[in-house]
């Protein structure tokens, strides 16, 4: 989709922000039909308007990572490359919605283009590493450990103890930012521009907390799903994933020949199957939520 719009030149971004206000939000119903003809039959103009109605979620995610030093329109345009994955990805029978599947891609994309744009963290860099590269600063706030060079020793147990790293690990980033690129420095010439420290937390909650947030959601959410499968016959295990949680799912026809039975008995062991794993997860769920006693 080369024709969406783009952030370039001087007051790029309120412009960009202008243009795709112009994108006209979706009612479920119109998303779902939207995802249904990309999905069955590639139909590149609904695909197109899918990505463009979400944009401004792109938009928004892409300013709570602003203060990077890099340029925003690469960072809004890497943002827009996850999206197009998620639309490409989306599932719209899976029962939710595409603005939610669609945040963990667009905010995978823009880590991904921080990381590899900073000369400090290379591709090698374990999932540790990285969370630490994004929270240390944060952290140094909440410690109010504002002085240049080494952290103190308690603060760098702190920080190591938050983020379940090595306290070497704190030490190396937090010399490795320190040299890379001052946080102090100012955004403009004028000295009431601020620093680029204060633009690290966007006012919108879309930091990168709420990333590794989400992604820890998201192993949790596994977790309930594997459990859920554990409720299933092997038949209906079988079946269940053939048909929900493959990327290239069995139809019908091919489960039908697989286990010698018609069409319609494969669909209502997958429909008994969801309905099963459906209740284990929410059980799950429940059970994870319930208050210790």
């Amino acid at each position: 989709m080369n024709n969406l719009p783009t952030v370039s030149g001087s007051g790029g971004l309120s412009r960009y922000l202008d243009e795709i206000r112009k994108f006209p939000m979706l009612e479920p119903e119109e998303e779902y039909m939207l995802a249904k003809r990309w999905k069955e039959h590639e139909d590149t103009e609904a695909a197109h308007k899918l990505v463009t109605s979400h944009l401004r979620l792109v938009a928004r995610i892409a300013m709570g990572y602003r203060g990077y030093g890099l340029p925003i329109g690469e960072v809004v345009s890497e943002g827009n490359v996850g999206l197009m994955q998620a639309v490409k990805r989306f599932d719209p029978d899976r029962g939710f919605r595409l603005a939610t599947y669609a945040m963990w891609w667009i905010r995978a994309s823009i880590q991904e283009y921080i990381l590899r744009s900073w000369s400090l963290v290379k591709m090698g860099t374990t999932a540790s590493q990285k969370k630490l590269f994004f929270n240390l600063r944060k952290m140094k706030g909440q410690l109010e450990a504002y002085d240049e060079g080494d952290l103190r020793p308690e603060h760098v147990r702190q920080i190591s103890d938050q983020l379940s790293v090595s306290e070497e690990d704190v030490i190396s980033m937090n010399r490795r930012l320190a040299g890379d690129s001052s946080l102090n420095a100012p955004l403009r010439a004028d000295a009431e521009s601020g620093e680029w420290q204060d633009w690290l937390v966007d006012e919108e909650e879309v930091g990168q907390e709420a990333e590794l947030a989400d992604r820890e959601e998201l192993e949790q959410r596994r977790s309930y799903l594997q459990e859920a499968l554990e409720t299933l016959n092997e038949r209906e295990r079988r079946i269940f994933t053939a048909r929900r949680l493959s990327d290239s799912p069995l139809t019908l026809e091919e489960l039908s020949h697989e286990f010698g039975v018609s069409r319609e008995r494969i669909r209502q062991i997958e429909v008994r199957a969801f309905e099963k794993v459906q209740k284990a997860v929410q059980k799950s769920a429940q059970m994870a939520e319930a208050p210790a006693e």
